[in-house]
């Protein structure tokens, strides 16, 4: 039986998330390009393996590229990093077309406002595109409400907004570091997920969020 998407090359391997048989070629071209992958897929978990073995980081490429996060700061930061991640997340679980980029997009953005407040001013540049303006919302969100849950447990806020800035700066170079750059790429997404219980923001190959 050939491919039915180059129509040429015999079927090797199920794609789950076209129900049906295609090229190993086609499969790995097309991954994550043309196909909307489920993170199930086994041939996806493969490829992500694969290219993180090969993967090399040029921080002059990476968002805020003259800045360097010192490991520590994950630790002593993570109750933060954790609410953050959880805002992406939660917005994400209800829309399957969120992907990569957008989650980088936003985090970028609002990485470049909270950088301002370093001059005394600022400044917010909104995505334009509906769903990266969504997680830069929800990220928003996420801040204020932290923010006000550490002020009412510890009598004021503690959390200072270069803290902030530094956690916001921290997501997206690491995003930056795992995403693959494809159109439908969700392994940043993915990884941010996997910190949670799995029911939380679990799908299933079709893309149906389970309860």
């Amino acid at each position: 039986m050939a491919c039915p998407i180059c129509e040429k090359r015999k079927v090797k391997r199920l794609c789950p998330a076209r129900a049906e048989s295609i090229c190993a070629i086609c499969c790995g071209t097309e991954r994550e390009v043309t196909i909307d992958c489920p993170p199930d897929c086994s041939y996806l978990a493969a490829s992500r393996e694969y290219d993180a073995l090969r993967r090399e980081i040029d921080w002059s490429n990476l968002p805020f590229g003259e800045v360097k996060i010192d490991p520590s700061f994950a630790q002593a930061h993570g109750t933060l990093l954790t609410a953050l991640d959880y805002a992406i997340c939660a917005f994400a679980a209800s829309r399957r077309e969120v992907v990569d980029a957008d989650v980088l997009a936003a985090l970028q953005a609002l990485g470049e406002a909270y950088r301002t407040l370093s001059s005394g001013i600022y400044y917010e540049r909104v995505p334009d595109h509906s769903l990266q303006r969504g997680i830069y919302e929800a990220l928003k969100s996420a801040i204020a409400d932290f923010s006000k849950a550490e002020a009412e447990r510890a009598g004021m806020a503690t959390t200072r907004d270069a803290d902030i800035r530094d956690a916001l700066i921290f997501l997206t170079q690491l995003g930056a570091t795992r995403t693959n750059g494809r159109p439908k790429g969700r392994a940043y997404l993915d990884l941010l997920r996997a910190q949670f219980p799995k029911e939380e923001f679990q799908r299933t190959a079709s893309g149906i969020l389970l309860p």
